[in-house]
């Protein structure tokens, strides 16, 4: 799974490097190198314009991750929902929908991962968390989907906070040193790929999931970092220290 990951690059950036057209500035996150579950994070996505026929934008958005299903009776579903398998997500009831209509892109630093590890004198088990990143640190581009929830207690469908929107990350067997630390890692798509993944006119399901093979093969390193990452209230560029 990934339940942890950093997040640092800002709206400026992150503009460019996906060619992002539309974002708002009211929506710019701070920096975060400890994203926990439920939090606000950056997601690339296109959308058809209800202004303006059928020209797709490509925005960058805040959104929670922990997808909430339309159906969901109850917005709190989506913390249970921070990942999707890449082997099921086509076809589970809470994914398959925004697999074929909503997909995104959520970039991140590295993600985390957590080894148990014995201590020798005492002989006690402890979990060493590891901050696993591509090699040459450039932006990983996550492959996400996302999803609306229409909160039902406010009327008005126009009103924004009607609208609860939800992102979750798919997850694959891992790879490279992520594999030596855990057995899943989320799926990082290459820029080839950007363009088909994110199209919302791309609805064939057997060509999307062609898209997601075996990622980042020989690109990834992974590093001891301190437990502080374990608590999500620490935050800051101290948590990527290697480990002493």
């Amino acid at each position: 799974m990934c339940g942890r990951y950093a997040s640092t690059r800002g709206p400026q950036d992150l503009t460019q490097l996906f060619e992002v057209t539309e974002w708002r500035p009211e929506e710019t996150l701070a920096p975060s190198w400890n994203v926990a579950p439920t939090d606000e994070v950056y997601a690339i996505l296109e959308r058809v314009a209800r202004d303006d026929g059928d020209e797709v934008r490509r925005e960058l958005r805040a959104l929670k991750w922990g997808l909430v299903p339309s159906w969901a009776k109850d917005p709190k579903a989506g913390a249970r929902m921070i990942n999707a398998r890449v082997e099921t997500v086509h076809e589970k009831p809470a994914y398959r929908r925004a697999f074929a209509k909503r997909r995104c892109l959520l970039p991140a630093d590295g993600f985390y991962e957590w080894d148990p590890v014995t201590d020798e004198a005492t002989g006690r088990t402890r979990k060493q968390p590891y901050f696993i990143h591509p090699a040459d640190d450039q932006v990983m581009a996550m492959a996400g989907l996302y999803e609306y929830w229409r909160n039902p207690d406010i009327a008005d469908g126009d009103d924004p906070a009607a609208w609860l929107v939800t992102c979750t990350i798919i997850t694959t067997e891992a790879t490279d040193e992520a594999g030596r630390v855990y057995p899943r890692m989320p799926l990082a798509l290459t820029p080839d790929h950007y363009d088909a993944w994110l199209d919302p006119h791309h609805q064939n399901t057997d060509d999307l999931r062609a898209l997601l093979t075996q990622p980042a093969g020989g690109r990834l390193d992974a590093r001891p970092v301190s437990p502080a990452v374990n608590n999500v209230r620490n935050n800051g560029p101290h948590l990527l220290d290697p480990a002493t």
